[in-house]
């Protein structure tokens, strides 16, 4: 056995090292060579997405195996090796990397459900106001302590920046681990969307601060209106239009094909509408899963294989055939799940690669830097752990942890702050830092806890 795993990696050794000339060579062209170098570099990037998940091996999520890889990478040039530098800046790479989080937040929101997330509703949002208010404020005054001399608004930013919450780490750790339905991924999945709706309104306003020294209660109570208003009619009043439209299309074709297109069109418009209204797409993706349930499908065809075994259980006990039909019908209610996930396989993972790729190393060669963002990163896994007290009779410490990871949230607020001028180039190598941290070292973490909860 060992000596076969061994022949793997020699192999992927092999194919890395003869494909690294043919990649530095492709970086230049015309537009139809750019295009297949785009190509090259996808296969390229999935297959050290899956080579980084020997990491599993040593019980770890392949998620930070991704991450890591995207390090990696990323951070070749260091030793003078340019070679992926290209695809930091790729439009194509990286718009497929947006859609791969658009992705999984759908494909979550597909395998969570409204009833259980209901039943934790409360928690959901006491864990997200406490994960929100905390760490703005300890944000703010530790950062005037740390980094004396800015203006209030640098200090704002931090604040924000902290308050983010990349449910797509966490959900994507939950889901490698079959742990979406448990009561604690529950509570960290509606408080992560309540959280990144909160870290909205709280960016809004700081942003309306710096730009026009003050903002409106009227201005903020319509952000938050905005906000409500479109998860209550995504959520309820789109279950209404997804039962409709599953009817009207399954009048022209009952096919796995027409199925496939009505969901995934779905995940595509509410991420939309989200960005409309002005929240993140990932939202009103997490949504469209949501609202999508087996019986708004139910005129459609189902897996092909049940079929199959449906024909051959007339020779079967009824004991044994109500066994197999249980998981036949377990099988059909998960057939949407199972349409989507080629597609997840194919674009998730080059999202945790990219985030990867963006990290700089170098900035962790700076003693002083290094310093401060070890401080704002302590400050930052403290003020999401004491979310988790609020979590109720559940595991504390996994919601805690589990509303750690900043992630591409924590990026973008931090870009943000940065293209407005009021976060300076020492405070963003902090921010930068402090998400790589939390970003890396949740995953190990969560992972041991859950893995933990479930040997007791």
């Amino acid at each position: 056995m060992k000596r076969r795993y061994l022949h793997s990696y020699w192999l992927y050794a092999c194919l890395l090292f003869l494909l690294l000339p043919a990649l530095t060579y492709a970086s230049g062209g015309e537009a139809a060579e750019k295009v297949a170098n785009v190509f090259l570099w996808i296969a390229v990037l999935l297959l050290l997405a899956k080579l980084s998940s020997l990491i599993e091996k040593v019980g770890q999520p392949a998620v930070l195996g991704e991450l890591v890889m995207g390090v990696i990478l990323g951070n070749l040039v260091l030793i003078g090796l340019p070679t992926f530098e290209p695809v930091k800046h790729n439009e194509i790479i990286g718009f497929l990397a947006e859609l791969g989080v658009v992705l999984l937040l759908f494909q979550i929101g597909l395998e969570s459900k409204l009833e259980e997330m209901q039943k934790v509703g409360v928690r959901a949002f006491m864990v997200a106001t406490v994960g929100v208010i905390t760490p703005f404020i300890l944000g703010y005054f530790v950062g005037m302590w740390l980094i004396p001399g800015l203006e209030s608004h640098s200090y704002l930013f931090l604040g924000a920046t902290l308050t983010a919450t990349s449910v797509g780490i966490t959900g994507r750790v939950f889901r490698d681990l079959g742990k979406i339905q448990t009561r604690e991924a529950q509570i960290v999945l509606g408080a992560a969307v309540i959280d990144d709706v909160m870290g909205l309104i709280i960016l809004a306003v700081v942003t309306a601060i710096v730009a026009t020294g003050a903002v409106s209660i009227g201005k903020i109570s319509l952000i938050t209106l905005e906000a409500i208003l479109f998860l209550i009619g995504a959520i309820f009043f789109g279950r209404l239009l997804a039962a409709w439209i599953g009817q009207a299309f399954s009048q022209i074709h009952t096919g796995v094909g027409m199925k496939f297109t009505i969901a995934i069109s779905f995940c595509l418009i509410f991420a939309y509408l989200a960005h409309l209204v002005g929240l993140a797409p990932i939202v009103g993706a997490f949504a469209a899963g949501l609202m999508l349930e087996p019986v708004y499908f139910k005129r459609f065809e189902e897996p092909e294989i049940n079929n199959e075994i449906q024909a051959v259980l007339t020779n079967v006990s009824e004991e044994n055939k109500k066994k197999i039909e249980t998981v036949l019908e377990h099988h059909n209610n998960h057939h949407l799940d199972e349409l989507i996930a080629p597609l997840g396989h194919f674009l998730v993972p080059l999202f945790f690669i990219v985030i990867g790729l963006q990290v700089k190393l170098e900035t962790l060669f700076d003693p002083r830097i290094l310093g401060l963002a070890l401080a704002i990163t302590a400050v930052a896994f403290i003020s999401k752990l004491v979310a988790g007290i609020v979590a109720g009779p559940v595991n504390k410490y996994i919601v805690g942890w589990g509303m750690a990871p900043r992630g591409e949230v924590g990026l973008i607020f931090a870009m943000i702050g940065k293209q407005l001028g009021v976060v300076t180039d020492e405070m963003f190598s902090v921010i930068i830092i402090m998400v790589i941290l939390t970003t890396l070292l949740t995953p190990p973490i969560l992972n041991y806890l859950l893995r933990k909860e479930k040997a007791v």
